[in-house]
């Protein structure tokens, strides 16, 4: 019964979070240049993009180069901060700063530096441009005038069920991914990729792995749209509409646990969401912002846990029938009895098996944390994110043994 197999899945878990993801982005970066070899892809949401931007690649050798070229694409074609209108909304003048956004005064009014107020205020300016403006390479807004000709509920908004087109991140993902990678049998030596979404009629989960079906701009559409903050459900196939699978959980451990259950795990996990603080809240905004964190943060530690437990059961099971057949005479035991019990072990085996063998957490810092930072793509939040996933991931790493 025994079924020795020493071997390890590297697995890379992205959460969802907006333009937090770019975070995710730096974090792979150091993991390539660490020789980490991912063996599957996960994510959610933005974690579930980036997972697809990776696995599916059109470039080849360097897939961390592609994915970071996204992030500034994104970013260079956010709304910019030139200083005229820094200087015109009063970004280096705090006084201002009740006039245009006074909860964002109220929340720093505890601030002891000018640096602060104006970093945070630059994010949410860049937030609010976004939620306005939008984004031609990622999503626009349904009140854009030259949606008028061709949104047929452009007059009758008390129709909608959306505010926001996330279909041009379509044209932009095109330019970076290779479907062809990312199906069942590829040629490819791609990763296995794995990303979530819910079913919006039923609340079932859904689960789209490369190894079952090929992954399509389609899916990568469903796994994005957030309904809280404005983007449509998408119809995946006939009669199935999905939502963002961050809605369910933000961190799709069981999902790849449940999808790959044979070969033991080593995760690495992107928490874009701290879990721990060192303070209370002081205000609403960061009442709000902390409640924000706490709805996505990772919740896993029960499935690692559960893990743990089914893995003790299958070792006890196999420890007790290998006692069974050295100490039992063959001839006393009912064969069908004892082939029951061996399919029903396999089955065991083959549908939990797989044993999480370590999770390291790496976890993003909130430096000048807000309600709206996962909203902020401008290129320097880009940028420093992109660097912090990297420095975080050293950091992380520089102490483990990785698994070839």
């Amino acid at each position: 019964m025994a079924d020795d197999n020493d071997s390890i899945e590297n697995v890379l878990i992205m959460q969802g979070g907006g333009s937090l993801g770019a975070f995710g982005c730096g974090v792979f970066k150091a993991l390539r240049k660490n020789k980490v070899k991912l063996n599957i892809l996960a994510g959610t949401s933005i974690g579930g993009v980036n997972a697809a931007l990776i696995a599916g690649s059109k470039e080849e050798d360097h897939p961390e180069r592609a994915l970071e070229q996204f992030w500034l694409e994104i970013a260079e074609n956010s709304v910019k901060l030139n200083s005229p209108i820094d200087e015109w909304l009063g970004v280096n003048n705090t006084t201002t700063y009740p006039f245009f956004f006074p909860l964002t005064a109220a929340a720093n009014a505890s601030s002891n530096t000018n640096t602060q107020h104006n970093l945070q205020f630059k994010s949410l300016f860049s937030f609010y441009s976004s939620a306005i403006y939008g984004n031609d390479k990622m999503f626009v807004p349904r009140w854009r005038p030259d949606y008028s000709l061709t949104d047929p509920q452009y007059f009758t908004p008390w129709k909608w069920t959306y505010l926001y087109d996330h279909s041009p991140l379509l044209k932009t993902l095109e330019k970076y991914i290779d479907y062809n990678k990312i199906q069942p049998n590829a040629k490819y030596n791609s990763p296995r990729l794995i990303i979530t979404a819910v079913n919006v009629l039923t609340a079932e989960p859904l689960t789209f792995d490369s190894s079952e079906i090929k992954i399509t701009s389609r899916h990568l559409l469903a796994t994005s749209g957030y309904p809280l903050y404005g983007f449509p459900w998408v119809e995946v196939e006939e009669g199935v509409y999905a939502w963002d699978g961050s809605l369910l959980s933000n961190t799709p451990l069981r999902e790849v646990i449940d999808a790959a259950p044979v070969i033991d795990k080593q995760i690495f996990l992107v928490e874009n969401y701290p879990k721990n603080i060192d303070n209370l809240p002081q205000n609403l905004p960061e009442v709000f912002h902390r409640a924000r964190d706490i709805m996505f943060s990772d919740k896993t530690s029960h499935n690692v846990k559960m893990s743990k437990v089914i893995t003790q059961y299958l070792r006890y099971i196999e420890e007790l029938y290998n006692i069974f057949q050295d100490h039992v005479d063959p001839d006393k035991l009912d064969k069908e009895v004892v082939n029951k019990i061996e399919r029903k072990y396999k089955k065991i085996k083959e549908d939990h098996g797989a044993e999480i063998k370590s999770v390291h957490y790496i976890t993003r810092e909130e430096k000048h944390p807000h309600m709206y930072e996962n909203a902020d793509f401008s290129v320097k939040t880009i940028k420093e994110s992109i660097k912090d996933g990297e420095l975080k991931t050293n950091e992380i790493i520089k102490d483990i043994k990785i698994s070839d």
